[in-house]
């Protein structure tokens, strides 16, 4: 079986090579005797039993942000759009405002649009929808970035600004395709919505150091990654006779580029005002391998969940690890890190580290894939859809 990591690298194309365990079992605080001890397995997935760095930014830089303040006003929050001109869920659902008769013959259109699409499928809209589910883990992240964080919880700054209304837009994602999923009935929405909540608990570990630096970089991939995602779950639901479903995710795949733009800008930008340092924070997050925020998925049952859900990505070719190592090759490619100048010693190093990456993995992938070839196919049962068996 190929492990390729949906919306993250492999883990055998690991460039750093320091693999940490997970911790089954964590036991709440002796204060809290009048509640009953258990497993933070029984509420969120295993946390990484390590000590994180969780300041990495010299205090300096954080002027580099204030500096940015009309820019970014400027640049960055242009690419919003406004509410009134923004679509809502309820534009592609059944009109719940119609009569009865008429909701349920457009609930029964939908179902049998749906009927087409393989389960497979399902797991892969279904881990995609919890992705976007998990969206109070992704705020908290951006709003413990030192120098642009949201001190007050409505500051006008342009940062927090941007954070508060990507967040609103980002919310849309994951009401839409839950809904949808719901009216299809074609998956098991207890467990589902278990695992958004098992999801949202765990939190994510992506290695960001509440450094803005590595933030950006890390939502410029993350974000181009999510619209490769959508567009092809949009793909897949267009061949298998769903119209619907595909506009629903290509719309979302739409939002997804326009912001993987503004998180790229702020890099660019980055790199014309603070090019080292900038060098150095994305050579940072290609030698930490880019986790993607579903990474501690889990529905209560499977403890490998994200991997199984990831290997069928690969096999449908919704998110694969060809990707991953294009999106490099993109990042390289636009950021024009190739041809940047004015770095430092340590600042060239990182330059030659991260625009040979790509080749890097490419080979590492076709070893992969010449290993799996020799290997017998795997299937694994998936509570989203009734415990059906999926190939891997």
């Amino acid at each position: 079986m190929q492990q390729a990591q949906a919306l993250r690298i492999p883990e055998h194309f690991s460039v750093s090579g320091n693999s940490r365990n997970l911790q089954h079992h964590l036991r709440t605080p002796a204060t809290a005797s009048k509640f009953r001890r258990q497993s933070v397995s029984a509420v969120a997935s295993p946390p990484h039993p390590y000590d994180p760095v969780t300041q990495s930014m010299a205090p300096a830089k954080v002027e580099v942000f204030r500096s940015l303040d009309k820019w970014a006003t400027e640049t960055i929050l242009p690419m919003l759009k406004p509410v009134e001109q923004s679509w809502q869920p309820h534009d592609f659902l059944p009109d719940s405002t119609q009569p009865s008769d008429s909701f349920m013959d457009q609930v029964q259109a939908l179902r049998e649009q749906t009927s087409g699409l393989p389960d497979e499928y399902f797991v892969v809209l279904v881990g995609d929808m919890i992705t976007e589910e998990a969206l109070p883990t992704y705020m908290s992240m951006l709003n413990r970035f030192d120098g642009v964080k949201d001190d007050t919880g409505s500051s006008s700054d342009p940062w927090s600004v941007w954070t508060r209304c990507w967040t609103a837009e980002e919310n849309r994602h994951g009401d839409l395709l839950k809904t949808y999923l719901y009216l299809s009935g074609r998956v098991n929405m207890s467990t589902v919505e278990r695992s958004i909540q098992y999801l949202i608990g765990a939190g994510m570990d992506t290695g960001l150091e509440n450094n803005p630096y590595l933030g950006f970089v890390y939502t410029s991939f993350q974000e181009r990654a999510t619209f490769i995602s959508h567009g092809n779950t949009a793909r897949l639901a267009k061949e298998n006779g769903d119209p619907v479903l595909a506009r629903v995710c290509g719309i979302i795949a739409s939002d997804e580029k326009r912001h993987e733009n503004a998180y790229i800008k702020i890099v660019e930008k980055l790199l014309e005002v603070d090019p080292t340092d900038t060098m150095l924070a994305i050579c940072k997050m290609m030698r930490k391998n880019i986790k993607m925020p579903a990474h501690l998925m889990y529905d209560g049952q499977d403890p490998d969940l994200f991997c199984h859900f990831s290997a069928v990505a690969e096999r449908l070719g919704v998110y694969t690890a060809g990707d991953y190592a294009d999106i490099m090759d993109f990042l390289v490619g636009r950021w024009k890190l190739e041809k940047l100048e004015g770095l430092g010693d340590s600042g060239l190093q990182a330059q030659d580290f991260v625009c040979g990456l790509a080749p890097r993995l490419r080979k590492l992938q076709e070893r992969a894939q010449h290993r799996a070839q020799k290997m017998q196919p795997q299937s694994v049962r998936f509570s989203w859809i009734f415990n059906k068996e999926v190939t891997l």
